[in-house]
């Protein structure tokens, strides 16, 4: 007879299996369990999420994340927002945080909870990197939960919405309380390690450039720039200017190519996890 603890313990650890959210099982998630878990089960481990971009190639993150797991000791956490949720030409509704009654960012709780029951790491701070749509992903939830993050590292999004209080939700935060039911808050999101990060060719326009006849398209919707390198640049200047620093890197002679960036990201991690949190103010 088939033990199932064991059965359950085999594919809990390294590379796991892929789990569906309990919270909302349309969505599920897999992880990199380093050794250190088994070895130190007394020890509560950081958590860091890797989100995928339109591409969803959760795994591949997992995977190339899971060298730096074995040396940081931390657990990885890669979710999968499915295309085709809210409709059969879905893409990208997990961007931008809601599609109606949908919260992608309570989605993505539920997994960081559900983690935390399952193995020793700490869910009340984690880290978080995401690329392209992993990118629009990582910096929207940065305005949404930055009481939840210790570290965030955003990865050449195609459309960004700046830290601008003078236009509305996206291209700005001005309305940010009306559309989220939760304000700004500034304070927290300077303790957080934040990090942008880009490819030096990264030029291409075709899937970013939003017109009059584009559904997302508003007023103000060209104000960050024509490509991702100046779009990067605009966000990166609406956080200094509230006091945000950041940590800007640009990989010279690479386009659009996120697996390209984990080295990048390694490092900025391995310096957020040796120093203190930020304090507020």
């Amino acid at each position: 007879m088939v033990d199932k603890h064991k059965e359950q313990a085999f594919y809990a650890r390294g590379r796991t299996t892929i789990y569906a959210c309990q919270f909302d099982p349309r969505f599920s998630y897999c992880c990199y369990v380093p050794k250190a878990v088994e070895e130190a089960p007394d020890r509560r481990f950081p958590l860091f999420v890797a989100v995928h971009g339109t591409g969803r190639l959760m795994t591949a993150y997992r995977d190339l994340f899971a060298d730096f797991a074995e040396r940081a000791g931390v657990v990885v956490l890669a979710p999968l927002f499915p295309a085709g949720i809210t409709g059969p030409d879905d893409l990208g509704s997990y961007k931008f945080m809601r599609a109606g009654d949908l919260h992608y960012d309570a989605v993505m709780l539920a997994m960081v909870e559900e983690a935390a029951r399952r193995w020793p790491v700490d869910p009340s701070r984690f880290s978080m990197f995401g690329f392209s749509g992993g990118g629009h992903f990582a910096h929207r939830f940065f305005y949404l939960h930055p009481e939840r993050l210790s570290a965030v590292s955003i990865g050449a999004p195609g459309v960004v919405t700046l830290l601008d209080f003078d236009h509305d939700f996206w291209v700005g935060v001005r309305d940010f309380e009306r559309v989220f039911g939760k304000p700004i808050e500034l304070d927290a999101m300077r303790r957080v390690a934040v990090q942008m990060v880009i490819g030096g060719d990264d030029t291409e326009t075709w899937e970013i450039t939003i017109t009059p006849d584009s559904p997302r398209w508003m007023p103000g919707a060209d104000l960050a720039g024509p490509d991702r390198l100046a779009r990067m640049r605009s966000l990166k200047a609406s956080f200094e200017r509230h006091g945000i620093s950041v940590r800007h890197d640009v990989l010279p002679g690479v386009a659009h190519n996120g697996l390209a960036m984990v080295p990048l990201v390694e490092r900025f991690l391995a310096d957020a996890l040796a120093q203190p949190m930020k304090k507020a103010g």
